[in-house]
């Protein structure tokens, strides 16, 4: 479903170039729900960046079920992340003006589907993650536990192949990021997804089915606790 075979970026320096990334391997099945742990600027975001195709690599390939991202134009990949991604944020990245619902709701609509089948698929995947008596509540008016369930649900009403999620529970108190965390890997599975966290926690890593920490020497397997 994901395969990325010698991934390197690489940016060119007064010094030489610098290696943020280099021979990045992997391979996951649908169903997959994996963890990357790695120290404050090793690449963390970068390698989510490429494998959602928002970056190049210099080297390498990357596919997503069947489709090498590199052989795709800008406008191809932001089709293809538009339907077939989906991306849960720290910092929830809910629109204020809107409601959950409406939020929700968002993907769907730019995807071409109808108003009223938009509305059922946000409402029932609301109250999938527990928030469905707050669908008509705006951003502010919602605790952060909510705020992250409802930008869990905006990731996964277009029931995407590929779910990507970079520190999700940063900013959740740590029974908060548990329940978060249960939500998400629950609905990865119930939709057939792959799903990658990125993280520094090694409690939220541990929720993984498997774990990788991403060094200046590639991506290595790691032990969950």
């Amino acid at each position: 479903m994901v395969v990325l075979r010698h991934v390197d970026r690489v940016y060119p320096l007064k010094g030489g170039p610098y290696y943020a990334l280099r021979n990045i391997n992997l391979e996951l099945a649908r169903g997959d729900y994996v963890a990357i742990m790695g120290e404050s600027g090793i690449g963390k975001s970068t390698l989510l960046n490429l494998i959602a195709g928002l970056d190049e690599p210099d080297t390498g390939t990357i596919v997503l079920d069947g489709i090498e991202l590199t052989a795709l134009n800008d406008d191809a990949r932001t089709v293809l992340r538009r339907r077939h991604i989906g991306f849960v944020f720290q910092a929830f990245h809910l629109l204020p003006h809107l409601t959950a619902l409406r939020n929700v709701e968002l993907p769907l609509r730019l995807n071409g589907e109808t108003q009223a089948s938009s509305r059922v698929r946000a409402s029932n995947i609301l109250s999938a993650v527990g928030v469905g008596d707050y669908v008509h509540r705006y951003p502010r008016e919602l605790s952060g536990g909510q705020l992250q369930r409802v930008a869990i649900a905006r990731a996964l009403v277009h029931r995407p192949k590929l779910v990507l999620a970079d520190e999700p529970t940063g900013n959740l108190d740590s029974q908060t990021a548990e329940q978060t965390l249960a939500v998400l890997q629950q609905q990865v599975m119930a939709n057939a997804a792959v799903g990658i966290l990125i993280t520094h926690s090694a409690a939220a890593a541990a929720t993984a089915q498997r774990a990788f920490t991403l060094t200046a020497d590639g991506l290595n397997p790691r032990d969950t606790p």
